[in-house]
């Protein structure tokens, strides 16, 4: 079973990370990025969190992440401003898992 946990994006955004044990990946270019998960998916990775704004660049390649069972990867919002991309993400998924939002208990209004 994966046991390790990564963390791309800038170094400014995620060096912090390094101090709790995550291994940190630099990238800054979608093509990085790319070739980056596609790395960890193939390595002992459990969780790979991905910057927002890198993740935005690359739904295709998350769409196809979400297919395999691990790594997980989560966009998490960085020190540039937060788009809310990663917290929209979240929210698709436990919609699709309990068919309910209970992130923002908001109902459709029509």
């Amino acid at each position: 079973m994966p046991s390790k946990i990564a963390v791309i994006g800038d170094k400014d955004s995620v060096l912090a990370f390094k101090a709790v044990g995550v291994e940190v990946f630099d990238a800054t270019t979608a093509e990085q990025a790319q070739s980056l998960i596609k790395k960890l998916s193939q390595g002992n990775y459990a969780v790979v969190f991905i910057a927002e704004g890198l993740a935005e660049l690359i739904p295709d390649t998350l769409a196809k992440a979400k297919l395999q069972t691990y790594p997980a990867v989560v966009p998490i919002p960085t020190t540039a401003t937060p788009s809310g991309f990663g917290l929209q993400g979240i929210k698709s998924d436990v919609e699709k898992a309990i068919g309910v939002d209970i992130i923002f208990n908001k109902e459709d209004k029509q």
